[in-house]
């Protein structure tokens, strides 16, 4: 088996390693952010939970919604057709601003109603401006995801990582002078963690535009960029698979990200612990995802010269890499679950209560493998309306119901909300995995 699969090995390794550092470098950041916060002041970090938690729908959605251009370009790349590369890479910065626009209109709303949401009193000083400085980001994100996924469907992942990489340091440099306050600056906690995070997302999408401009090795795409025209067949297919792959992974986050609203209810203990398993939870997510995005892009590389066989074959392969992340990760969970807490904060109630999530983390590790990586062979072969609608049943049919019923109804408290988590995420991977086979092998059918 080994020898069927090593050519595969070998490729999703080398193209997800850089993935997979940049998707690190970004979970260390947050990490940091969230250590950082939590070392100034215990409300800091939950007023920092609260609003990570809201921003991380729109943040993902419109990561999810820059995917869409991958496969697209993944498959262009395949055929050796740089000049429309570049052409989808124009209309992509151009659908992705518009998307920018339109979900900064969105958390405009909320922000104006978030004293309406049921958190603490005495978090919404600290709220108000750090989701601010968080809406004013949010352009910059989606049109940096932009040069990122057409950089990764021409498989140049190592410029992203470099990139991101970079930011992430400047990032944590600037959380250290403005959270407390050095180099004769003010003390600004979790809003010094705010302008920080706004100035390294600027720099990121300025440094990619500056460097597709200017470095050979984007000259022949930037030839495509520059001759063609916004046309409405890449806008159309480049919305009809963003707004499906957007979903999917929008939908994964609303429901950590609405549960972390209904855990607001229970309190700033409760809140600061979900914040600290979230961020370690998503180290876990961001790894795996990474090799995810490398199935991605070889499978559209495939689907695009008709070799459904590689196709399934690249799929099991990143399925038994992650897989082997999945044990590593779990490993690492379950030795340090009673002294992962202490890396952000001091409390002793908030340290109890992340460990006792630990073991349901521990539960949901399997699920995450198996949607990952179906979700992104799907993506790679263009069926995105069925991944969007299994997500919606799984996470919000299903997942988010079981959080509600079991926190509240049945009294169990922040444990009781994390067990929909497991459930959700096992069932939706589940269901992917057979739309997946059934699709791959009529297809292959077909062709035969």
């Amino acid at each position: 088996m080994f020898e069927k699969y090593k050519g595969h090995y070998k490729a999703l390794i080398r193209l997800g390693i850089p993935i997979v550092v940049g998707q690190i470098g970004i979970v260390v950041v947050g990490l940091a952010d969230n250590m950082m916060v939590g070392r100034y002041d215990t409300l800091d970090l939950a007023a920092a939970s609260f609003v990570n938690s809201v921003f991380n729908i729109p943040i993902l959605f419109g990561l999810g919604f820059s995917y869409g251009l991958t496969p697209l370009v993944g498959q262009f790349f395949g055929r050796y057709d740089k000049f429309r590369v570049g052409q989808l890479l124009r209309n992509s910065l151009l659908v992705n601003f518009l998307v920018g626009l339109f979900l900064t209109f969105i958390m405009t709303i909320v922000w104006w109603n978030v004293d309406k949401m049921g958190q603490p009193e005495e978090l919404l000083p600290l709220i108000r401006p750090y989701f601010l400085l968080q809406l004013a980001s949010l352009m910059f994100v989606m049109l940096f995801n932009s040069f990122k996924q057409f950089s990764d469907g021409i498989t140049d992942t190592k410029t992203p990582m470099y990139i991101m990489i970079s930011a992430n340091l400047l990032n944590i440099a600037g959380n250290y002078i403005l959270i407390y306050g050095k180099l004769g600056l003010p003390a600004l906690g979790v809003v010094g963690a705010g302008i920080s995070t706004l100035t390294a997302r600027i720099v990121m999408f300025v440094a990619f535009a500056v460097l597709f401009y200017r470095h050979i090795r984007y000259r022949r795409y930037l030839v495509g960029y520059k001759r063609s025209r916004y046309n409405f067949t890449d806008i159309l297919s480049l919305n009809k698979m963003g707004w499906m792959v957007g979903l999917q992974m929008g939908l994964e986050t609303a429901l950590f990200s609405l549960t972390g609203i209904m855990i607001g209810w229970l309190g700033s203990i409760a809140l600061a612990a979900h914040q600290i398993m979230v961020a370690v939870s998503t180290l876990g997510f961001m790894i795996y995802y990474g090799v995810g995005a490398a199935i991605s892009v070889r499978v559209s590389n495939y689907f695009g010269r008709g070799e459904l066989l590689n196709v399934q074959r690249t799929t099991m392969a990143g399925f038994h890499l992650i897989l082997c992340l999945v044990l590593l990760a779990c490993s690492v969970f379950l030795f340090s679950r009673n002294w992962i807490g202490y890396l952000f904060t001091d409390s002793p109630e908030v340290v109890g209560v992340v460990t006792s999530l630990v073991y349901i983390l521990l539960a949901y590790q399997f699920g995450d493998a198996l949607q990952i990586t179906y979700a992104n062979s799907l993506r790679g072969i263009g069926d995105v309306i069925s991944m969007a609608v299994i997500s919606f049943i799984g996470y919000f049919l299903i997942a988010l119901p079981v959080c509600y019923i079991c926190g509240f109804t049945f009294g169990w408290g922040i444990q009781g909300i994390w067990i929909g988590y497991p459930v959700g995420l096992t069932l939706t991977g589940t269901l992917l995995c057979i739309r997946y086979y059934r699709k791959v092998r009529s297809g292959i059918k077909g062709t035969g």
